[in-house]
């Protein structure tokens, strides 16, 4: 499944990179910072305006040499995802990440985004590029937490952080580093933040829901740790991709399914499948998708072309969220219009889900360490950025929202 790379590059330019990989293959897995310094550096490009002030003064002008830049690799990848190309805001994450490189390297680096299933499952995004067979995804982490329950952390866990504040602890919060490091331990992949669809809606069911009794013996399509928590409150949990929900919701194969938010679960039709249309999604506050590169191939590139990579993913995190936010509202409004029924989680629902949430992540740090080093930090920081939020967004939003 291995897509053929075509490099073309001078010979300079070739040996450094020869040499880099060379010495990359030979050690452990590093950390991020650590990677960026075995890409291969460019060669220095004299300037005209430097060339200038060494030429011979009062003599007749004399032809001046070419400036020695280095030609850059020509690399094409194609990029598994887990999204159906018609979810064009989800699938665009991944193509904004595509022409931001593109346009960053002169079209010298391509990267192609695949739909689910071309290149491997939608599940099985983080699979194949750590096995190498494809060298570049775009998925959600969270679909992994049975590798990993480290991996619930990539995208988001119930009760936990929203979009704004998932930002703060990936890049400012030590986050993004913690992870990267446990990424290329137990998969051999280096991942960057590359798009997120903002606090997600609770979810399609076929039927009223008001108590936890209401839960018992649901089948529902739920992934990471939110099916986690739902098993606990007796659900029955299936992780279905994207592009299947609607028949399976439609052929009663689930009683319930979560996708996203209005905006895309209007195109997927869930709202022709199930009337009951429930909210927050307390599992998904603020999911961050990812962009995953297998190490050794992030380890061949150019720094020019890595720092592209992370540059355009910041840019898919930022346009996918907005994305979201703009086109929700106008689709919810369609929706309810329909003949949706719109309806709030229970407080009896919320309280034993965030109950059992804590209770599972307690869990996971008795066993798993590389869990409970992140989880106690994560914690922390949830902590006091809630104290915060609690003063200046809730002190507006509550003002505002309450007209």
């Amino acid at each position: 499944m291995r897509r053929r790379v075509f490099l073309r590059s001078v010979a300079a330019g070739s040996a450094a990179l020869t040499a880099a990989t060379l010495a990359a293959c030979g050690q452990a897995p590093q950390t991020p910072a650590q990677q960026a310094t075995t890409a291969p550096a460019q060669q220095a490009t004299t300037a005209p305006a430097q060339q200038a002030t060494t030429a011979p003064v009062a003599t007749a002008p004399q032809a001046q040499a070419p400036a020695q830049t280095s030609e850059m690799p020509s690399i094409e990848w194609d990029m598994a995802t887990s999204w159906p190309v018609a979810l064009d805001t989800i699938f665009g994450g991944a193509q904004t990440v595509a022409d931001r490189v593109a346009a960053m390297t002169d079209g010298k680096f391509k990267i192609t985004p695949r739909a689910a299933g071309e290149l491997a499952p939608g599940l099985q995004v983080l699979d194949v590029v750590q096995q190498d067979a494809v060298p570049i995804g775009h998925t959600a982490s969270y679909y992994y937490v049975g590798k990993s329950p480290v991996t619930a952390f990539g995208t988001s866990l119930p009760f936990g952080l929203n979009a704004q504040q998932q930002n703060a602890w990936l890049y400012d919060g030590g986050g993004l580093e913690k992870l990267q490091a446990v990424y290329a331990k137990l998969f051999g992949v280096i991942q960057f933040p590359a798009g997120n669809t903002g606090v997600q809606m609770g979810g399609w069911f076929r039927k009223e829901i008001n108590t936890v009794a209401d839960l018992q013996g649901l089948k529902m399509r739920i992934p990471g740790l939110g099916g986690q928590v739902m098993t606990k409150l007796g659900v029955t949990v299936q992780v279905i991709a994207g592009g299947e929900i609607f028949q399976a919701l439609q052929t009663g194969a689930v009683d319930a399914a979560e996708w996203v938010g209005p905006y895309d679960d209007e195109k997927l039709g869930l709202n022709k499948a199930a009337q009951f249309y429930y909210y927050p999604g307390w599992w998904e506050p603020g999911p961050t998708l990812e962009v995953q590169v297998n190490l050794n191939r992030w380890n061949e590139l150019p720094k020019t072309y890595q720092e592209a990579i992370k540059t355009a993913s910041a840019e898919a995190n930022i346009t996918m969220l907005a994305r979201y936010d703009a086109r929700n509202r106008q689709a919810l409004k369609r929706l309810v219009d329909g003949g949706v029924q719109l309806r709030p989680y229970s407080k009896e629902i919320l309280d034993a889900a965030e109950k059992a949430a804590f209770e599972l992540y307690d869990e996971f740090a008795a066993k798993d360490a590389d869990f409970k080093a992140i989880y106690e930090e994560w914690k922390a920081f949830r902590t006091a950025i809630y104290e915060w939020n609690r003063v200046n967004e809730a002190g507006f939003t509550n003002y505002v929202y309450s007209k």
